[in-house]
């Protein structure tokens, strides 16, 4: 019988690519802190990781010719979002260092959480395949 892994390891594979994209653009975030006019980004982890949740059989366009066209997909394949900053800057950045800084922090040990979580389901998988 074969494992189906989408199955077997649940929602947590998905919150971990997730995390490593948040994670991508919030280090982005903390480089272009003194660029003038940059805008500081984020994801909607919750609202992602619903609308990523295996759902029953999504409907997918059908391309019977070569000139049909796939929209295209933002940075990351997902929607990114921009912070209202709680104090502007003269320049236009949107980036607050300090919150940049906790938001990375609590986002690096929720990626822990779930790589942990997806560790603990490979060993069960692992000591229900040997039997014990």
């Amino acid at each position: 019988m074969a494992i189906n892994f989408d199955n077997a390891l649940g929602i947590h594979s998905l919150a971990l690519k997730l995390r490593g994209e948040r994670t991508e653009i919030l280090a982005g975030n903390l480089a272009n802190a003194d660029t003038p006019n940059y805008k500081a980004q984020d994801l909607d982890f919750q609202s992602l990781l619903k609308g990523l949740a295996p759902a029953p059989a999504p409907l997918k366009p059908a391309v019977t010719q070569a000139s049909h066209q796939t929209p295209a997909s933002p940075r990351f394949g997902r929607e990114l979002l921009y912070r209202t900053p709680s104090q502007p800057s003269l320049d236009g950045n949107t980036v607050e260092t300090e919150r940049e800084q906790l938001r990375f922090a609590e986002n690096a040990v929720l990626f822990q959480a779930s790589l942990q979580f997806l560790g603990d389901r490979f060993a069960g998988l692992r000591s229900a395949i040997k039997g014990e």
